[in-house]
Order: structure tokens, then sequence, then C-alpha cells
């Protein structure tokens, strides 16, 4: 792979990792605001926090690849 595309690449993973980022505040706000109203059901937070993990999980693998651990 050459220097450009992986320039391309690593700017799509930035792109990638900030839309993640604003679901996971947006899922986060979303459960907060159920939970301090009690208008939501349990199963249905349940399933926000189950979506709200996945996306702390994509966040990671995505930052692990910008950001690759150097063993020194």
């Amino acid at each position: 792979m050459n220097k450009s595309a992986k320039m391309e690449q690593l700017e799509v993973l930035r792109v990638e990792l900030e839309i993640f980022k604003q679901q996971h505040r947006d899922l986060d706000e979303a459960i907060h605001a159920l939970e301090e109203r009690g208008t939501g059901d349990l199963l249905t937070i349940r399933r926000l926090k189950k979506q709200k993990l996945a996306l702390k999980d994509k966040i990671a693998r995505i930052e692990d690849r910008i950001l690759p651990d150097i063993i020194a």
C-alpha cells in the first residue's frame, strides 16, 4: 500500500471514529433522559445500553488501528 492510500485510509478511519463517538454520546444522552423521566421501559434502556457498548468496542478497535501500541 502506498503512502497516499494509507493516508486516505487513516482519514476514513478518523471520520468513522468521529461518527461513532457522536452516536455514543447521543445514546448516552437518550439513556439518561429515559432514566431521569422514568418514561423508558427497562427493555428499551437495556437495548440502548447494549448498542452503546457495541459502539464503545468499535471506537476502541478504530483507535487501535489509528494509533497501534508500540512495544518499546
